[in-house]
């Protein structure tokens, strides 16, 4: 069946493997060097006192007094919600813990602020590419925790990260962004951004490590161009450095390593099967849109334009998925939203595989 209702897992049951991250001191002291946490001129004495003490010990306990003599109220809504994190995570033991716990019933539970959840994200998928030098890939694994903006030039499909595209067309005098990605004309120079490949991977992967200029690369997302040579021939181009292979391996790896389940996942055109059993929306346009196909709803081609990529998710052993849909694909979408936006949700992945045995 397709996967629109999402069933509670008992997620905290779940033995943590020794490969998941445990929160250090140093990852805590991460967030309290964010501008929301970080004090400002205006800060008052307990602010700054607050701040010192938990950058010098991030764990902490904090007596309720020293928290409430912060001055500024936005302030002092900031350290609760970070304490009130920080605290939960501890708890938890591990960031994959805590995350997967965030997802495990109905969805009510989560009372973190979003960014939180994406720079958990960002950690753990940053563990996922340990050791790799694959510039594609990590320009993938950007994906799953900062938004994209999507256009075309020149017969590309691209994917820019949103923040910095939208950032430099304040600051780079380009006006609308959407011209950037939209005409097929606007110079990319313009706005300081490159479409990674082969001749720019090297510059991209340094800067990737240095985090200077990193978000400034594009993503190709187009699908390989087939052509029907008749009897029965096609001819499949192939991009060397698919973004999409690169986003298949990433998603691919994020499985393994929560749910220490082997997957395949390779980038699909289009889906023709007429015993399509289940699929998985990768974020919330494209679980609307499958949904909607899955019960043969009547979808607008403006809608259906919108649709970035499709996926074929093949689990390495049948005997791992829920018997009545063992050996059948599982089909995930991809989809901007009105604006050109993805935001990719890899839990996902995570929440509404069909596994045989209970998480």
């Amino acid at each position: 069946m397709g996967c629109a209702t999402i069933l509670p897992m008992p997620f905290e049951s779940l033995t943590p493997p020794p490969h998941w991250l445990r929160p250090t001191d140093d990852f805590l002291r991460s967030f309290l060097a964010r501008p929301e946490l970080a004090p400002v001129p205006e800060s008052c004495p307990a602010e700054l006192a607050l701040h010192a003490a938990l950058l010098a010990a991030p764990a902490q306990a904090v007596d309720a007094n020293a928290l409430y003599a912060v001055s500024d109220a936005d302030a002092r809504q900031s350290y609760q919600l970070f304490l009130s994190f920080r605290d939960d995570l501890l708890a938890a033991g591990s960031l994959e813990a805590y995350y997967m716990g965030l997802f495990g019933g109905d969805g009510s539970r989560i009372a973190i602020p979003p960014l939180f959840i994406d720079l958990l994200v960002q950690a753990i998928a940053g563990q996922l590419l340990a050791g790799s030098d694959d510039a594609f890939e990590h320009r993938a694994a950007d994906m799953l925790h900062r938004p994209q903006r999507i256009g075309t030039q020149d017969g590309q499909v691209l994917s820019g990260d949103q923040t910095t595209l939208d950032m430099l067309s304040e600051t780079g005098g380009v006006g609308d962004i959407g011209r950037f990605l939209f005409e097929a004309g606007a110079p990319m120079a313009t706005i300081d951004m490159q479409v990674l490949g082969g001749d720019n991977a090297a510059d991209y992967f340094r800067e990737h490590l240095g985090g200077h200029r990193r978000h400034h690369y594009l993503l190709d997302l187009t699908h390989e161009v087939t052509h029907d040579l008749s009897h029965g021939l096609i001819f499949k181009m192939t991009r060397a450095r698919s973004g999409l292979k690169a986003l298949s391996l990433v998603l691919q790896k994020w499985v393994r390593h929560f749910l220490g389940v082997a997957v395949t996942i390779r980038p699909l055109q289009k889906i023709d099967d007429e015993a399509w059993r289940w699929h998985i929306g990768l974020d919330v346009e494209a679980t609307a849109l499958l949904n909607d196909l899955y019960e043969d709803r009547e979808v607008d081609a403006a809608r259906l334009q919108r649709l970035v990529s499709l996926f074929r998710l093949d689990f390495t052993d049948p005997l791992e998925m829920r018997a009545d849909v063992a050996g059948k694909p599982v089909y995930l979408g991809l989809m901007m939203n009105a604006g050109g936006i993805v935001k990719i949700k890899p839990q996902n992945l995570l929440i509404n595989l069909p596994l045989r045995r209970a998480m």
